[in-house]
């Protein structure tokens, strides 16, 4: 007893990891958490089920708290992508908070991640920037999100040929990699750069929570639509975090910019085991209900998750990054 009261504190490091092991090692066996599809109920746990969210703001619900509710009518779904700074009320508000994380749990939803980060007339390159990432991250903390989405197009994304331009943006990932390591969170990238750009960007950072959020259907529209599936590979399971999938109007599996049996053949075969969080346009909830079912439909054809063992072997490697030795207290007595 002397012992475990000595140690009764734990960082908040230390407990986060402790979860995320202890999750992981029963196969997301959590109480309290949903099934995370309707193939999850019969899983026999050698396989890492299929993760599927949709994004609230796609879903017209920003700052809605009913958005858990209308993603709940959806067959498959597991989760929704909140936004930020977006929509009154929003995550800035600590009661907003965790008003979302009682309708998520009411409902049995998650929050796989967060988008939207930004403040008005704030990028990644203002000097404001820390401020409004450090209080995303807590509100990820507090709604169990992995992932926090950080964007930046266009005039707002480093020019990776001119050091003085992504200095400071390296610098500022490292900064903030800290807080949200101790938070359990992921930084995700989601930017205008090419894959290549992104491979570099990340590695320069080099950090275990930051990561790429891979849109394949951005890199077509900002002009890398030959390096769009490629890239998967190019940058591989160890720095994708997260998959935005989306066709613009069409359904998923219709021809449009990106090749999505490809892309997801390609995730299938770097063992990708992340979530998909879809960003979809509809015209109205019915509308949304009625696709986003069908595109769910076709994800669970198309898409292998890894075997459970090699995501655990995954967590491992990365738990070695992180902390290359456990505390002494949690070592059995010689």
């Amino acid at each position: 007893m002397a012992k475990h009261e000595t140690h009764a504190t734990l960082s908040r490091r230390s407990f986060v990891k402790t979860a995320v092991w202890s999750s992981t090692t029963v196969g997301l066996g959590t109480v309290g958490l949903p099934a995370w599809s309707d193939a999850a109920c019969v899983n026999d746990g050698a396989t890492i089920p299929l993760k599927i969210g949709h994004r609230a703001a796609s879903m017209k619900m920003v700052g809605n708290l009913g958005v858990f509710k209308l993603a709940r009518q959806i067959p498959g779904l597991s989760g929704v992508e909140l936004q930020v700074a977006a929509g009154q009320p929003n995550l800035r508000d600590w009661d907003t908070v965790r008003r979302y994380k009682q309708e998520a749990h009411r409902w049995g939803m998650m929050v796989p991640s967060l988008a939207g980060v930004w403040d008005r007339g704030v990028s990644i390159k203002s000097a404001t920037a820390k401020a409004n990432l450090t209080q995303s991250i807590r509100a990820a903390e507090m709604l169990g999100a992995s992932v926090l989405l950080i964007a930046f197009f266009g005039d707002h994304a480093p020019d990776m040929n001119d050091e003085a331009s992504f200095a400071p943006v390296v610098e500022l990932l490292k900064d903030v990699a800290r807080p949200a390591a101790d938070a359990g969170v992921i930084l995700g990238l989601e930017s205008s750069l090419s894959p290549a750009e992104n491979v570099r960007l990340v590695d320069l950072v080099d950090s275990p929570n930051v990561k790429v959020y891979y849109d394949i259907h951005n890199m077509a529209h900002y002009g890398y639509g030959d390096q769009a599936v490629p890239g998967i590979e190019l940058l591989g399971k160890e720095r994708i975090c997260m998959v935005h999938v989306k066709n613009e109007d069409r359904l998923i599996e219709e021809r449009g910019k990106v090749d999505w049996r490809a892309a997801f053949e390609t995730l299938n075969e770097i063992g990708y085991s992340g979530w998909y969080v879809f960003e979809s346009q509809h015209t109205d909830q019915c509308q949304l209900v009625d696709t986003t079912t069908r595109n769910i439909q076709f994800l669970k054809k198309v898409c292998r998750m890894p075997p459970a063992d090699a995501a655990v072997a995954s967590m491992i490697k990365l738990e070695a990054r992180v902390a290359p030795s456990p505390p002494t207290w949690l070592l059995p007595d010689r």
